[in-house]
């Protein structure tokens, strides 16, 4: 299964934006991880099918109602052997 690396930047943190992820991501049976950045963005890593990967951006892109996505940034990353059973949220 792919696996996408994605930085989102605009008013993301502080609005609840990593546990909509969480939630979203948990939905759609993906797994991987998402943090705050020191800079203000978010950083998530994300694998499953395709479909899902895309279904998940798209919500990137609304976020929650306090949310102000300005950009996307979106690298497909080579999977690496993991034992991720579940969507976290990193500190």
């Amino acid at each position: 299964m792919p696996r996408c690396r994605y930085q989102v930047s605009g008013r993301v943190q502080g609005v609840c934006y990593r546990t909509g992820t969480q939630e979203h991501a948990k939905e759609l049976g993906l797994k991987g991880w998402v943090r705050n950045l020191n800079n203000g963005d978010v950083e998530l890593e994300v694998s499953g099918p395709v479909d899902r990967l895309e279904t998940l951006e798209h919500w990137l892109w609304q976020g929650p109602s306090e949310a102000e996505v300005m950009q996307i940034d979106v690298e497909v990353i080579e999977e690496e052997p993991s034992n991720e059973a579940d969507f976290k949220i990193r500190h």
